[in-house]
């Protein structure tokens, strides 16, 4: 750590045992906690009457309170009884956050452990809290009802992965002669995705470490970049995990619930058909989108926390090319890196 960092570090405990002294009690240790890909810090604040949690968001330094994406969801979220953790102290000016702890106990964490064998009734619960959220609908110029997953935004992602999977973690695998061909195709998927007529509000990114297990009931974290799109996004990202693998009678058995409650709600309109249709296009860009990001973590910002889960995520793409005619031509693009996964 250098200089300038140690005094950051630092500057950012001063202010939370400021944040924590105004709304709790005198700290008696600060432990960072670790966080997600983004720039956000976390840290776990102990004292005389129990801990919480504290974020330090850069992000939210350049904000104010009424803009803040987090806020603005925490408040939406709130209001319509989804389970995220309490907001006990905010310090705008430090872009600090100080909130309720609800453990370490995500639901990936269930699996290979004691409590595996609740597994299927947790993901029952958590898709009835993900129908609850795709219920909400709300004034449609503020954040989130104001983004959705367009051209623009899914189109970002695809070429994010080219990018940083095929032009540098796996450029030696790769035939760079091939990217156009593929950004083509890459342009079809995404015309498939772009239904509005469809979207609801997601989460956005809705899997096993973004859940915790909170008094034997799930409590939904990192809410903030909260969009619209279509249902089976937020279904994909839980059902087809890059860090948990799900087995495939209860992947089956769960696409059907969520299809099932998004009837039983009036949130669609869709065939199951149709529905599974969509939720083999849309897993595919939502796997591709993960790849992306974990070769960007591994190659750029040195971070190997993610690189395990790229050959896992790979894997899953065979299924929905060999189901999907859409997606025969990119998938016959990627071959090199799909075989490749499938050897290790």
């Amino acid at each position: 750590m250098t200089q300038t960092e140690k005094v950051a570090s630092m500057t950012i405990e001063k202010n939370i045992t400021d944040l924590f002294r105004a709304h709790c009690s005198k700290p008696l240790s600060i432990t960072k906690i670790q966080g997600d890909a983004s720039s956000r810090q976390y840290f776990r604040v102990t004292g005389t009457h129990g801990t919480s949690i504290a974020c330090y968001d850069p992000v939210f330094e350049a904000s104010t309170p009424d803009n803040y994406p987090f806020l603005v969801l925490h408040n939406l979220l709130s209001r319509h009884a989804i389970p995220v953790p309490a907001l006990i102290g905010v310090n705008a000016l430090n872009g600090l956050l100080l909130l309720e702890d609800c453990g370490d106990l995500l639901l990936q964490n269930l699996f290979g452990s004691s409590l595996e064998h609740i597994v299927p009734d947790r993901y029952r619960e958590i898709i009835d809290i993900l129908i609850q959220v795709q219920g909400i609908h709300d004034q449609k110029h503020i954040i989130p009802f104001s983004i959705s997953f367009d051209q623009e935004k899914i189109m970002f992602e695809f070429d994010f992965f080219i990018t940083h999977a095929l032009l540098n973690y796996f450029s030696p695998a790769f035939d760079r002669q091939s990217v156009g061909k593929l950004r083509h195709e890459f342009e079809a998927i995404t015309e498939i995705l772009v239904k509005p007529q469809h979207f609801v509000l997601n989460h956005r990114d809705f899997h096993s470490r973004n859940i915790l297990i909170h008094h034997e009931k799930p409590m939904i974290i990192d809410f903030q970049d909260a969009r619209m799109g279509l249902p089976q996004y937020d279904a994909v990202s839980l059902i087809r995990d890059s860090y948990v693998k799900l087995s495939p009678a209860l992947t089956e058995e769960l696409k059907l619930y969520h299809f099932n409650a998004l009837c039983d709600y009036g949130l669609t309109t869709m065939s199951l058909d149709e529905y599974l249709f969509y939720f083999d296009i849309m897993a595919f860009q939502r796997n591709i989108k993960a790849i992306g990001t974990f070769c960007y973590q591994t190659s750029v910002k040195h971070n190997s926390t993610f690189e395990h889960s790229i050959a896992p995520t790979l894997n899953y793409l065979p299924d929905y090319i060999n189901a999907r005619k859409e997606l025969k031509t990119a998938g016959n693009i990627l071959h090199t890196l799909l075989e490749g996964a499938a050897a290790r």
